[in-house]
């Protein structure tokens, strides 16, 4: 069973929670949903409080997501300590994971932008009915078929 706090002064509030992070309510709720922010204990009026420790793993869990780093890595992050115990060799592992993906979507949308560019390039801009452009988009449109 939580504990109940005997009064708001002890703890932060979801709103002030939320104003020092950056998070939205929804989100911080969602969070403890999925259990990778503790519930908070409640006051006698039902109110969530929130410790410092709150604040330094929502900050964690929002500055991973501004990284890009999924919500499995997060979770998997914070299952090694969390900020102030993981080890850096497990959380360069992830890390290292995470860069991979990044420089491959990196490379497709280089190889996309190659694409649109020349695509663009041959595109004339005129009143006519040829346009590379929309060829590309619709496939139907270069096969003729409906």
């Amino acid at each position: 069973m939580r504990a109940i706090m005997t009064s708001r002064t002890d703890g932060l509030t979801i709103g002030q929670l939320s104003r020092l992070t950056g998070v939205h309510i929804e989100t911080i709720r969602y969070y403890e949903r999925i259990k990778m922010l503790p519930k908070p204990p409640r006051t006698a009026g039902g109110r969530r409080t929130y410790d410092p420790t709150h604040l330094r793993m929502l900050g964690f869990i929002r500055r991973s997501r501004e990284l890009g780093f999924s919500l499995d890595d997060i979770r998997a992050l914070l299952r090694f300590g969390g900020p102030e115990k993981a080890s850096c060799r497990q959380v360069r592992d992830i890390a290292l994971d995470h860069l991979n993906d990044i420089r491959g979507r990196i490379s497709d949308l280089r190889r996309l932008e190659r694409l649109l560019a020349k695509t663009v390039a041959q595109c004339s801009g005129t009143m006519t009915l040829e346009c590379p452009v929309l060829d590309i988009l619709d496939v139907h449109r270069i096969s003729g078929n409906p």
